[in-house]
């Protein structure tokens, strides 16, 4: 039997619960997260045809996954019922054919989301960090490397670590992509270091919601360094995590969109993760499917008045998928 394919409803509606649970013995490798909203959770990836799915990994989950009888396939399944056939990849590098690194695993800053700044976790060295390229390398399907990074004690020495690390990078000949909190000039440095695509993340577009959960951030100071990156890198290679699911109204998310994209960003509609260890800390929901097809649906008619693209993405979360309907992908 062929795999079914991965409609925007149905991955709407699997994103929408985000978590599935799986027999171990399917998973000899899953890969825990340690970026942002989804640090400290495993995961697997999900593909049927030309579409993919990440969901986190656990047992209470209402979705299921089992080896289908076809040899090598599997099946989702909600509540017993097959929803979709197709294959679990293999993500060695947080992603599937990407060594997607995150450098830092601590923060300095407090989003109330995220549980980085409470798990305090490793930071890489140039060794380890090419030793995880090799590894994806030896696979023989590393066709980008995207770096990514909390601030350990500066944004400045995070901008820094990345800067120090692009040319040891250049020689695997494959797109570089970097996401960090920015400094003012860095998309220069990047740009001429190597990196082909940049992703500095505002978060939310909405101004209350952004100070109460990222009150240490100036979203203000981010517009401004994602204009200079559109100056630099160019339409269709500057891109920014946009969360859904904070509090913020549908005309929030259009405005924060058509803001995004009249200066030439692609905002990356990212469901909330809510995690246990920011409990209580902020208002978070995961999107219904309902919500999450109708704002990826506007989000694909904004970003064609403006001339942009996320298929056209070589690097980070826009060439993954894995964890949103990615408008010209998806739908």
């Amino acid at each position: 039997m062929q795999s079914t394919p991965i409609t925007s409803e149905l991955k709407a509606f699997l994103i929408s619960i985000g978590s599935v649970s799986v027999d171990p013995l399917l998973i000899p490798r899953a890969r825990g997260s340690t970026a942002g909203p989804g640090a400290g959770t495993s995961s697997v990836f999900f593909r049927a045809g030309e579409n993919r799915v990440r969901l986190s990994i656990n047992k209470d989950s209402p979705l299921s996954i089992a080896a289908a009888k076809d040899e090598g396939q599997v099946t989702i399944l909600y509540e017993g019922k097959e929803l979709v056939r197709g294959k679990l990849e293999p993500a060695p590098a947080h992603c599937p054919e990407q060594a997607f690194i995150t450098l830092c695993e601590r923060c300095i800053f407090d989003c109330k989301y995220c549980p980085v700044p409470k798990l305090q976790g490793h930071v890489k060295g140039e060794e380890e960090v090419l030793s995880i390229v090799d590894d994806v390398l030896r696979t023989g399907t590393l066709k980008a490397i995207s770096l990514t990074s909390g601030v350990e004690t500066s944004v400045e020495g995070e901008v820094e670590r990345v800067l120090k690390l692009l040319p040891a990078l250049k020689k695997y000949n494959v797109p570089i992509g970097v996401s960090v909190y920015p400094t003012e000039g860095c998309s220069r440095k990047f740009y001429e270091a190597g990196a082909a695509e940049v992703k500095y993340n505002i978060e939310t577009m909405d101004r209350e919601i952004f100070q109460k959960v990222c009150g240490d951030l100036s979203l203000d100071y981010i517009l401004d360094r994602l204009k200079e990156a559109v100056e630099v890198f160019g339409k269709n290679r500057v891109f920014s995590n946009f969360i859904i699911g904070l509090g913020e109204s549908d005309d929030s998310v259009r405005e924060g969109i058509e803001t995004l994209a009249k200066i030439g960003v692609i905002p990356v509609l990212r469901p909330v993760n809510p995690h246990p260890l920011r409990s209580g800390d902020c208002f978070t929901e995961r999107p219904s499917p309902e919500r999450l097809l109708k704002l990826a649906k506007m989000e694909a008619e904004i970003l064609k008045k403006y001339g942009l693209d996320p298929s056209l993405a070589k690097t980070m979360c826009l060439k993954c998928t894995g964890c949103d309907l990615v408008p010209f992908v998806d739908l």
